[in-house]
């Protein structure tokens, strides 16, 4: 008894974190997560070429060159 909950407190984050990763897994949670996340990666990704303009259209064209 004395070795498991000495077992449970070492590693009582890693085992938190897994029954949350099976209760997103098992309720479809992370789709939404996922979705949101991708949200969020579009913003940053227009707000940075909202005001960066001018270089991003550099980076476009020597990129595109390269190919």
């Amino acid at each position: 008894m004395n070795d498991f909950k000495g077992f449970f407190m070492k590693y009582r984050g890693a085992i938190i974190g897994a029954l949350i990763a099976i209760l997103l897994l098992c309720t479809g949670f992370y789709k939404l997560i996922v979705g949101i996340i991708l949200v969020f990666i579009g913003i940053y990704v227009g707000n940075y070429v909202q005001l960066n303009k001018e270089d991003v259209k550099e980076k476009l064209k020597r990129w595109i060159d390269k190919m």
